[in-house]
């Protein structure tokens, strides 16, 4: 598995900068780092929370020179349409971050859901196994505490596969083994998961 460190990373200072590259979000990356070829100055970014959309924003402005407009699905129309325009004239290329692809946005100007319309667009998928598994180790080495060298897979075979998932179970994981000063076994995190009502959970 590939991953991204952006060029103003500072040791130390945690992986919240680093981006780990999967099939979930390859054709996204290839997609953002080939911007020199793209039909147009502008592309559509879009993923679920955590999926790492902002990092990979951060990641092409810094290769590209370019602009990102996060949370763009929440942006006035005018001011994408500007910044369409601006970007286009300039061919310095522009990147919208948003939650969904831009055909289900509420957009009101006909001319700005016309150049929506023929952007390039890529996605962030929910992540696929390989990256599931790097995620939920990332996050439990972040978090501090203490665990089973086989928490990951067991993690990785009961909790929901997506990035919101993977979060809240290490960071629940993370506050009990903090609050009871044990180590995260298999046997603890199904007690922990199951008496918080996270599902889904397969019984062993």
């Amino acid at each position: 598995m590939r991953q991204i460190s952006l060029p103003f990373d500072r040791p130390g200072q945690g992986t919240d900068d680093e981006f780990l590259v999967s099939d979930a979000n390859r054709i996204a990356v290839r997609h953002l780092e080939n911007w020199r070829g793209w039909p147009l100055a502008i592309s559509v970014l879009s993923g679920p929370p955590l999926s790492g959309r902002s990092t990979l924003g951060r990641h092409f402005a810094a290769q590209s020179g370019g602009t990102v407009i996060d949370d763009a699905q929440r942006r006035d129309d005018r001011t994408l349409f500007n910044a369409w325009n601006d970007a286009q004239t300039a061919q310095r290329p522009l990147l919208l971050i948003a939650d969904a692809p831009p055909a289900i946005w509420q957009v009101a100007l006909p001319d700005l859901r016309s150049r929506l319309a023929a952007a390039p667009h890529v996605a962030l998928e929910q992540p696929d196994e390989a990256l599931a598994h790097a995620l939920i180790e990332r996050s439990l080495a972040s978090a501090g505490a203490s665990y089973a060298a086989d928490l990951p897979e067991w993690l990785l075979r009961r909790i929901e596969r997506s990035y919101a998932a993977i979060a809240a179970v290490t960071r629940l994981l993370d506050e009990a083994a903090l609050s009871s000063g044990r180590k995260i076994s298999a046997a603890m995190a199904k007690d922990v998961l199951q008496g918080a009502g996270f599902l889904p959970i397969v019984p062993d």
